[in-house]
């Protein structure tokens, strides 16, 4: 990789760390991003950094093993678990770890997203599951996730946070902010509106194919309905014209 094309990532790491504390998706020292380099290195964030305040020097490059390359930082503690999904997964190009408070309240509570809600989600994430507690910064965390890293596309950390990952950094982060969208909506419907209408069968294996032409590989099947619910009013809901529907 030429200096210039090295630089430009680095920029876009940033960046992303910025887009993260702005959002509230990770606070303080909270987070981590890396990105695969050519030729099997990684650009990772440091340890001991907000996220919102990086420059493209505090980067650091590492190999799969975590041995550090470049840089005069060291690496974040949980940079196991991006090297895990690098060795795990050669299709992933990029790994972002946050604190989304709705959807890591989830992962507190130990419940998996998995409600088949929202079209984008579907194809986008499909089922987020929840990695077993393990301590931050040791082997047991990379070990957790392990079994997720082909078959998904974010995976919630028990009493931790969240992990995305994707082909590319873009991708890698939408992930998130879609993770945090998708945490928040099932929150709202089930818990403060006290409804959802799940999609039906037809309606989710629709999506699946979107999914497949998209290129999106993993994310497993929601749960389903086998009827549409979401076609028409709903009793007790009002119509425009003021009228309620029976």
């Amino acid at each position: 990789m030429n200096r210039v094309s090295e630089g430009r990532i680095r920029r876009e790491v940033c960046e992303i760390g910025r887009r993260l504390y702005a959002r509230g998706l990770v606070a303080s020292f909270d987070g981590n991003v890396s990105v695969r380099l050519p030729g099997g290195l990684v650009l990772t964030t440091p340890t001991g950094m907000c996220k919102g305040f990086l420059s493209p020097r505090d980067l650091v490059v590492v190999d799969l093993d975590g041995s550090v390359r470049k840089g005069r930082r060291a690496p974040s503690s949980e940079l196991g678990m991006h090297l895990r999904v690098y060795r795990e997964n050669p299709e992933v190009g990029a790994v972002v770890h946050a604190h989304p408070p709705v959807a890591t309240s989830y992962a507190v509570a130990g419940y998996r997203l998995d409600r088949a809600i929202l079209a984008e989600s579907v194809v986008n994430l499909g089922v987020v599951p929840v990695a077993p507690y393990a301590t931050p910064g040791t082997q047991d965390v990379p070990d957790s996730i392990a079994p997720f890293c082909r078959t998904s596309n974010a995976v919630l950390l028990a009493n931790h946070g969240a992990l995305t990952w994707g082909a590319t950094l873009q991708e890698a982060y939408g992930r998130m902010e879609s993770l945090e969208s998708y945490a928040t909506l099932t929150m709202n419907a089930m818990s403060l509106i006290g409804r959802a209408n799940e999609l039906s069968t037809a309606q989710i294996e629709e999506l699946l194919e979107t999914r497949r032409r998209l290129g999106i590989v993993a994310g497993g099947i929601p749960p389903s309905v086998p009827a549409e619910t979401n076609r028409s009013d709903f009793p007790g809901v009002p119509t425009p014209g003021g009228q309620k529907t029976r």
